[in-house]
């Protein structure tokens, strides 16, 4: 029987890993950050952790969090609060949101240069 695999945690890159993780909790609504040896860590509700740790090479990084409707509006109405630029698509190139598989996502840049996501609802679930 194969063993069931998941998703631990995955290191972030910054400059400032308390900033850039106090960033993405803000925004999200998460609890505040916790260090743990060289990392901020920031724990989702699903287990996993993000982990940021501070280097001098940021390359830019693409996160999606699935989150439900009520949560969207949320986490939208902070980005427009802090005058974050929100986008439909990967590439910044529609402003706004998108309505793909009958939920919503939309796309913003952290303030390291990450590709940051959130959405309602998985791709490929049909809308």
């Amino acid at each position: 029987m194969p063993m069931s695999i998941e998703l631990n945690h995955t290191i972030v890159a910054a400059r400032d890993k308390n900033a850039e993780a106090r960033f993405v909790t803000d925004v999200l609504g998460l609890p505040d950050p916790a260090p743990f040896g060289p990392f901020a860590v920031v724990e989702l509700q699903n287990g996993v952790s993000l982990d940021f740790m501070d280097t001098a090479d940021v390359p830019s990084q693409h996160y999606a969090f699935l989150i439900s409707e009520e949560e969207f509006d949320a986490v939208a109405g902070r980005l427009r609060d802090r005058g974050v630029p929100t986008y439909g698509d990967p590439g910044h190139q529609t402003p706004g949101h998108n309505t793909n598989d009958g939920g919503r996502g939309l796309y913003f840049s952290s303030p390291e240069g990450h590709n940051l996501e959130v959405l309602t609802k998985p791709y490929g679930s049909g809308g």
